[in-house]
């Protein structure tokens, strides 16, 4: 008998309908924190040569004559032209200065008390001995003087110090230089600490090291 042929079934395989998640839509929403939102403001340093107006009274420093108080403000016209200027009385020398105001950036306020602790930090420490010739040390040592950098009229009268044991050795132009830087630190630091001239003597000697009833010899 002939074979009957088998029809071959086809598979159908029913796919149902299966709803697809569509995806999330992941909105990036930005957290603006209250940090962010505010705006930085940096404070505008003043500048070293920006000019500072000083007032009737004030004590400030004329690097070649030291602390001096303004006694006055005036005004005076010289060819058609008005000129401000100060009137600095220099208590030291007993000594009137005028300063026209747009010169006054030969002038600096007076230190403040934090500056004078670290003059007294700086007379503590031991002086720096120099093997260079006397005569461009004093150049030197004058030009610290002159500059009205307190720190560096600290380091001359630190440097030039002497004991009462070595005081006899101090050369004349040594001994003037060293009169000249005390003075001028000494009656700053009688303005800032508001002290008298014995008071900051004493406290200058002290930090020196030195005998406190050693004089200065004029």
């Amino acid at each position: 008998m002939p074979r009957k042929k088998l029809k071959k079934r086809k598979k159908v395989i029913k796919i149902k309908n299966v709803k697809l998640k569509q995806p999330k839509k992941i909105i990036e929403s930005k957290k603006t924190s209250s940090t962010d939102e505010k705006i930085e403001i940096k404070k505008i340093k003043k500048q070293p040569n920006q000019k500072k107006e000083y007032n009737l009274n004030d004590y400030v420093v004329y690097p070649k004559h030291g602390v001096g108080k303004i006694v006055s403000v005036d005004k005076a016209t010289i060819g058609g032209i008005g000129l401000n200027y100060y009137k600095i009385f220099i208590e030291k020398d007993k000594l009137t200065l005028t300063i026209p105001l747009n010169q006054q950036n030969h002038l600096r306020p007076i230190s403040s008390i934090n500056q004078i602790n670290k003059c007294v930090s700086i007379l503590k420490t031991k002086p720096k001995v120099k093997r260079t010739m006397w005569s461009r040390r004093a150049q030197e040592y004058e030009q610290k003087i002159n500059s009205g950098k307190i720190y560096e009229l600290a380091e001359v009268v630190k440097d030039l110090n002497k004991t009462s044991n070595t005081i006899a050795d101090q050369s004349y132009s040594e001994r003037q230089l060293f009169e000249q830087a005390y003075d001028r630190l000494k009656s700053e630091f009688e303005v800032v600490l508001k002290i008298s001239d014995d008071d900051a003597k004493k406290k200058m000697d002290k930090a020196l090291g030195r005998n406190q009833n050693l004089e200065i010899v004029q």
